[in-house]
C-alpha cells in the first residue's frame, strides 16, 4: 500500500494545490462528520438552555427579543440543513467524498458561528410595548347577548366591522369597555385601541387620536392643502403593528376609512373594527355587521334600579309598586335607571315617590318625538336636584364642546364667576362650596369623573348634554352652538331678544364683520373661546348687550379689544387667557362692577388705562406677561377688595403696598428686597393667605412650581445682610444662588419656624456646609418630605453631629432624597441618621466627585451589618468615580419595596449590597416590585465582575442603555 500511496502523492503534487485540499476532504470525510454532528449537539443544548430560559421568564407582560427570535429560527434551518448533509453521506459514492467533505467543513463553521451568536448578554425578553389602555367600568346589567355577540365576532374570522347601536344611553359604550378592557388580557391581538368620536366628526382630532395610541405624531398639514399625506402616514403607521381592534366610540356620521388613513381590516392582516353609534344607518353604510343592543327586561332593570338605590327602600310600606312603576318609565335605559336611582337615593317619603313618578309620567313637550322618550326619562334627575344652584352649575357645563374635559379648578372659577354660587364671605368659601356642588352632580351621575396627569377631569355624557341643551336650555335663554365648526358667528337674526346665555367656543370663527350688531338686551355671557384664529371683533358687536356680565375670549388670536367694551358697564367678569396676540385693551375706567380679570399669557405691554377704577376687582391675574413692563406704583392699593393676585414677573411689587390689601387670600409674586417681603410677611393679614408663591431676590423671574401652596424662593440674597422671616405655613423653600449661608440652614436663621416644611431646595449656595449643624439651634424637620440639593461645593454632610445625640426625628418622614453636583461630600447617610431613613423612598446621588459611602461606614466596631429601608422604591447612582460601597464590606440592605436601581459609571463600586427576599423554603427570589435595572452600554464589564448575591436571577431586569432617562 504504500508503494501505491508514494507515487499517487507526487501525482496529487503535479495537480496543484487544489487537488490537495480536495483529497484532505476526502481523507478526513469520517472525521469531519462526527465534528460536525458534535458541534450540532452542543448548538442544541444552547438552544434548549435558551428554551427553558425563556419559559422561566415570560408572562403575559413580556416578550422575547427579536434577535432571540431570529437566532432560534437560524438554529433551525441550519438543523434542517445538517439533516439533509446527513442523508447524503449515507448514500454517496468513494469518489464524491471530497466535495461533500468541503461542504461538511463548511457547515461546522456555520455552527461554530450560530452558537457563538447564541450570547445575550442584554438578556432574552423585554417589557411587551402596551397593547392598551385599560378604562373605568361599571358592572354591565343583563346585556350578555350583546356581549357575547360582539365577542364572537371579534375572536371569528368572518365579520370584519362591528356596529354596536342602539338609543343613547342604552349602555354601548359601557358594553364596548369591558370589551376593551377583555381583550387586553387575551393574546389574539397587538394592539387594542379606543378613540371617541363625538359630533361634529373632527378628521384632524381623529387622526391624532389614533396615531396617539400608536406613539406616534402626525405631520401638519397648512390649511388648504392636500391631506392625502397625513393619510397615508397613518396608513403606514397601523401596516406595522399586526393585528389590532380599533374601536370608534359615539360615531354620529358616515365617512371614508381611507380617507382617514385607518387601515380597512381584511382577513389577511386579521383586524377589527368596531363603531358604537345611535345610528343603525351610519353603522350599515359604513359596512359593518350590526348588534343591536336592547333595552333591558324590566326585571333586570329592577335590579339595577335597587343596586343603586338602596335595596332597603323595599322595606318602605306603600313603596314597592310606586317603584316599580317609576322603573317601567326609565323604559329600560341603563342611563336613565342609575341617573334617576341616584336622585332618589335616601328618599323614604312614599308622597315625594309619587311626585316623582308624576313628573316623569308629564315628560317635556318641547322636544322632538325622537329625543323625547329620552329627554323626558332623563329630565327627572335634573328636576330632583331641587336646587336652582347646583342646577345652574350643571346648565353652564352644557355651554361648551361635547366630551369637553373641565379641570376642577377651572370649572369651579367659571361658576363663580357667573354667579351661579350663592355669595359667601371669602373666595376659599366660595371655592369649597363649588367642590361640594361638584362632589353633588358626579354623585347624581349627572358628570362623569376621570383621572389623568393633571388630576380629576370631569365631563358631561352626551345625552345628558342633549338633554340640556334642547330640553332644558331653550327655557333658559341659552344658545349653545359650541363645538359646530362655524367660520362665522350667527347673523343678526340668529340672536333672539330672550337670549341669556349664548356660547359659540371651538370653532373656526377668524372675524366678527363689521357692522354686526345683535340685539341682545337681557345677555349676561357671551363665550367665544377657544375660536384659535378670532383676531379681530368689530366695535358695533358689543352694542346690544347692556347687561353682558361674562366676557370669555380665552384662547383665541384676539389682538386688541373694541373700545365699545368700556361701555359695558354690567361686566363682573373678563377672561382673556392665553390671548398671545393681545397687545391693546381699551380703558376699563367705567367697569366699577368687575370683579374678574385674567390677561395670563398676553402681549400687553403696560396696564389697561383706568384700572386703578376696578373698586369691586377680587381677581387680578398677569402670569406670564412677558412683556408687561411695570404696575404704576399705588395703583393695587386702590383694588382693596383684592381677594386673588397673581404677577408672575418683578415689577417693582412694595411689599407695603401688598399689604394694604386686606382681603388678599391668593397671592403669587416677587419682591426685589428681602425688606418689603418682611414687610408684607409680618403683616397681619398675612395670616388669612390660604395659598401662596412668593419670591424674593434680584430680577428673578417666577416660574411655575407646580405647587401654589404654601411656597417661598429666595434667589440672590445676600443672607448676611439681613434676616429673611419664614411663614410659619411655609411647605416648600427654594433656596438658589444665595451668599452668606453661614454654614446651614439653622445658622443661618432660616428654619426657626420651618414647622410644617414639606419640600426643600438648595441650589448653587457656595457657603452651605451642611444642612442642620447640631451645634446650635435645630429644628426638628419631621415633616419635610423631599430633600433637593444641587450645585454645594463646600456640602460635606446632611447634618453635622460631632458628639451631639442626633434626634431621630429630624428626617423622619423624608421621602426623597437627591443630591447632585455637590462634590465635597464623601458620605451621604451617617450611621446615627439610619433609623431615620426609614420613609425614604427614592435616593439620587449624582455627579459628587468624591462620594466614596452612600451609607457611611462605623468607626467602632460595630455589629451593624442589615440596613433596613422598608419604603425604598428607588436607588440611582450617577456619575461617582469615587464610589466604593454602598454600605460596609459585610453589610446588606433590605429593600423589599425597590422598583428601579440604576448604576451609572461607578466602576469602583465592588458590591451592590441588596438583599434578596426569600421564598417559604428558604431560597432566594427577586424582589415582587422590581421592574428595571439599568447600567450604561459603558459598563458592561463593570456588570460582569461586581458582586450581587445571586446575581443570576436578576438577569432579565437587566438593560443597558446610552440615556438614562429611558
Amino acid at each position: 500500500m504504500e508503494l501505491l500511496v508514494e507515487p499517487i502523492m507526487e501525482l496529487v503534487k503535479c495537480l496543484g494545490r487544489s487537488a490537495c485540499t480536495y483529497l484532505d476532504y476526502h481523507l478526513t470525510f469520517d472525521e469531519a462528520v462526527r465534528d460536525l454532528r458534535r458541534e450540532l449537539e452542543v448548538l442544541n443544548r444552547r438552544k434548549e438552555d435558551i428554551n427553558l430560559s425563556i419559559q422561566s421568564h415570560t408572562s403575559l407582560g413580556k416578550e422575547v427579543k427579536h434577535e432571540v427570535q431570529g437566532w432560534l429560527k437560524r438554529v433551525q434551518e441550519i438543523n434542517n440543513e445538517v439533516e439533509d448533509i446527513q442523508e447524503r453521506t449515507q448514500r454517496v459514492k468513494w469518489y464524491s467524498k471530497g466535495r461533500l467533505g468541503k461542504l461538511v467543513r463548511k457547515k461546522m463553521e456555520v455552527v461554530k458561528r450560530i452558537h457563538e451568536q447564541g450570547s445575550f448578554p442584554d438578556g432574552l425578553i423585554v417589557d411587551r410595548p402596551p397593547r392598551g389602555i385599560k378604562l373605568p367600568t361599571e358592572n354591565v346589567v343583563g346585556e350578555d347577548s350583546a356581549k357575547e355577540k360582539i365577542w364572537g365576532y371579534l375572536m371569528g374570522n368572518e365579520v370584519l366591522k362591528i356596529g354596536v347601536c342602539g338609543v343613547g344611553g342604552v349602555g354601548k359604550t359601557t358594553i364596548m369597555k369591558h370589551i376593551n378592557n377583555e381583550l387586553l388580557s387575551v393574546i389574539d391581538f397587538d394592539k387594542v385601541i379606543w378613540v371617541t368620536v363625538s359630533y361634529p366628526l373632527d378628521v384632524i382630532k381623529l387622526q391624532e387620536n389614533i396615531a396617539h395610541h400608536f406613539g406616534k405624531e402626525l405631520p401638519k398639514v397648512p390649511e388648504g392643502e392636500d391631506k392625502e399625506r397625513r393619510a397615508a402616514t397613518l396608513m403606514s403607521i397601523m401596516e406595522g403593528v399586526g393585528r389590532y381592534v380599533l374601536i370608534l366610540d359615539d360615531v354620529w356620521e358616515v365617512f371614508s376609512l381611507i380617507e382617514v388613513g385607518i387601515l380597512e381590516p381584511t382577513m389577511q392582516n386579521g383586524s377589527k373594527i368596531v363603531i358604537t353609534s345611535r345610528s343603525i344607518a351610519v353603522c350599515q353604510k359604513m359596512g359593518c355587521e350590526i348588534v343591536k343592543v336592547e333595552p333591558l327586561s324590566f326585571q333586570e332593570s329592577l335590579n339595577l334600579f335597587l343596586d343603586k338605590v338602596g335595596r332597603h327602600v323595599l322595606q318602605v310600606p306603600n313603596l314597592e309598586g310606586i317603584l316599580k312603576l317609576i322603573v317601567e318609565e326609565c323604559g329600560g335605559l341603563p342611563l336613565a335607571i342609575v341617573v334617576i336611582a341616584e336622585s332618589m337615593k335616601g328618599e323614604d317619603d312614599a308622597y315625594v315617590w309619587k311626585n316623582a313618578l308624576t313628573e316623569l309620567r308629564e315628560g317635556v313637550k318641547s322636544v322632538t318625538d325622537s329625543d323625547q322618550k329620552i329627554f323626558k326619562r332623563l329630565r327627572i334627575s335634573y328636576d330632583r336636584l331641587n336646587n336652582f344652584e347646583i342646577q345652574n352649575c350643571f346648565l353652564y357645563c352644557s355651554l361648551f364642546p361635547e366630551d369637553y374635559p373641565f379641570q376642577r379648578e377651572g370649572l369651579v372659577e367659571g361658576w363663580i364667576d357667573e354667579g351661579l354660587i350663592d355669595v359667601l364671605p371669602s373666595r376659599k368659601a366660595a371655592y369649597e362650596r363649588g367642590q361640594a356642588l361638584l362632589n353633588k352632580l358626579v354623585k347624581n351621575c349627572l358628570l362623569e369623573k376621570t383621572v389623568d396627569g393633571h388630576g380629576d377631569v370631569f365631563k358631561m355624557h352626551d345625552v345628558l348634554r342633549d338633554m340640556a341643551i334642547k330640553s332644558i336650555g331653550p327655557e333658559f335663554g341659552y344658545m349653545v352652538k359650541a363645538g359646530m365648526k362655524l367660520t362665522e358667528v350667527p347673523d343678526e337674526r340668529g340672536w333672539g331678544n330672550d337670549l341669556k346665555k349664548v356660547s359659540l367656543a371651538k370653532n373656526n370663527i377668524s372675524k366678527i364683520p363689521l357692522g354686526l350688531s345683535p340685539k341682545c338686551p337681557t345677555l349676561s355671557t357671551l363665550i367665544l373661546s377657544n375660536n384659535d384664529n378670532l383676531s379681530k371683533i368689530s366695535e358695533s358687536f358689543f352694542k346690544g348687550m347692556p347687561e353682558l356680565r361674562v366676557l370669555d375670549l380665552s384662547k383665541t388670536g384676539i389682538e386688541a379689544l373694541p373700545n365699545s367694551i368700556s361701555n359695558l358697564e354690567k361686566l363682573s367678569s373678563i377672561r382673556l387667557r392665553w390671548c398671545y396676540r393681545l397687545r391693546y385693551m381699551p380703558s376699563l375706567a367705567k367697569l366699577t362692577a368687575l370683579k374678574k380679570l385674567d390677561l395670563t399669557n398676553s402681549m400687553i405691554k403696560v396696564v389697561p388705562q383706568g384700572m386703578e377704577k376696578l373698586i369691586s376687582l377680587e381677581y387680578l391675574d398677569l402670569c406670564y406677561c412677558y412683556y408687561l413692563q411695570e404696575i404704576p406704583m399705588g395703583m393695587l392699593s386702590n383694588l382693596s377688595n383684592l381677594q386673588h393676585l397673581l404677577v408672575y414677573k418683578i415689577l417693582k411689587i412694595k411689599g407695603e403696598e401688598v399689604a394694604r390689601l386686606s382681603k388678599l387670600e391668593s397671592f403669587e409674586g416677587a419682591f426685589n428686597e428681602i425688606q418689603g417681603y418682611n414687610y408684607f410677611v409680618k403683616s397681619q393679614d398675612f395670616r388669612i393667605l390660604t395659598d401662596y408663591n412668593i419670591a424674593v431676590g434680584a430680577q428673578f423671574y417666577v416660574g411655575s412650581t407646580g405647587q401654589k401652596k404654601s411656597v417661598v424662593n429666595i434667589y440672590n440674597c445676600d443672607l448676611g445682610e439681613e434676616r429673611i422671616v419664614l411663614p410659619d405655613s411655609l411647605q416648600m423653600l427654594e433656596i438658589e444662588w444665595c451668599r452668606n449661608m453661614r454654614s446651614s440652614l439653622n445658622k443661618a436663621a432660616l428654619l426657626e419656624n420651618a414647622t410644617e416644611l414639606r419640600s426643600c431646595e438648595i441650589v448653587h449656595c457656595e457657603d452651605m456646609e451642611c444642612v442642620v449643624d447640631m451645634d446650635s439651634f435645630y429644628p426638628i424637620l419631621d415633616k419635610l418630605e423631599v430633600l433637593y440639593l444641587w450645585r454645594l461645593p463646600k456640602l460635606s454632610v446632611l447634618v453635622r453631629v460631632e458628639g451631639v445625640a442626633t434626634p431621630l426625628q429630624v428626617f423622619s418622614n423624608l421621602k426623597k432624597l437627591w443630591i447632585w453636583d455637590c462634590s465635597g461630600m464623601r458620605k451621604l447617610i451617617p450611621l446615627e441618621l439610619l433609623q431615620a431613613f426609614q420613609n425614604l423612598e427614592e435616593i439620587d446621588v449624582y455627579v459628587c466627585e468624591q462620594m466614596e459611602e452612600i451609607i457611611a461606614s462605623s468607626d467602632s466596631n460595630t455589629s451593624l451589618n442589615e440596613f433596613i429601608f422598608p419604603k425604598l422604591r428607588r436607588l440611582f447612582l450617577r456619575n461617582l468615580p469615587q464610589l466604593k460601597s454602598i454600605c460596609s464590606t459585610k453589610g446588606v440592605m433590605v429593600c423589599n419595596s425597590i422598583e428601579e436601581i440604576k448604576i451609572w459609571n461607578c466602576r469602583e463600586l465592588k458590591r451592590i449590597p441588596v438583599q434578596l427576599p426569600l421564598l417559604d423554603n428558604g431560597q432566594p427570589s427577586t424582589p415582587s416590585h422590581l421592574r428595571e435595572i439599568k447600567i450604561d452600554e459603558e459598563s458592561k464589564e463593570w456588570w460582569e465582575s461586581v458582586e450581587w448575591d445571586h446575581k443570576n436571577l436578576l438577569q432579565p431586569f437587566l438593560k443597558y442603555s446610552n440615556r438614562w432617562w429611558d
